[in-house]
């Protein structure tokens, strides 16, 4: 199993940054891709960005795009979302998620979200 706790959330004005953090634990060496989500109040959970877990390469949704960067730190098992002109939009409660592999079977983990509120 592979536990993930997010940190970092709070509130911010918009156009100010704001940096996730998302450590890992566990069966780490199981991880393919880690990934950001948000889920804004009243709407569905949507993808931010992912990370190669082995490679590095980063894909991103488009409404973050130039704004939003994820980076890791592989020896503290962490991975970051590091959030820039940050807009009254990106409120929402932020979520890590890994993909992983274990004995050939995929599944994926959750952390428990941090909020992230941007005020006007």
């Amino acid at each position: 199993q592979v536990q993930l706790v997010e940190s970092g959330g709070g509130l911010v004005q918009a156009g100010g940054s704001l940096r996730l953090s998302c450590a890992a634990s566990g069966r780490t060496f199981s991880i393919v891709r880690m990934a950001w989500y948000r889920q804004a109040p009243g709407k569905e959970r949507e993808f931010v960005g992912v990370l190669s877990w082995s490679g590095g390469s980063t894909v991103y949704a488009d409404s973050v795009k130039g704004r939003f960067t994820i980076s890791r730190d592989n020896a503290k098992n962490t991975v970051y979302l590091q959030m820039n002109s940050l807009k009254l939009e990106d409120t929402a409660v932020y979520y890590c998620a890994a993909d992983v592999v274990i004995t050939l079977v995929p599944s994926n983990y959750w952390g428990q979200g941090t909020q992230v509120t941007v005020s006007s």
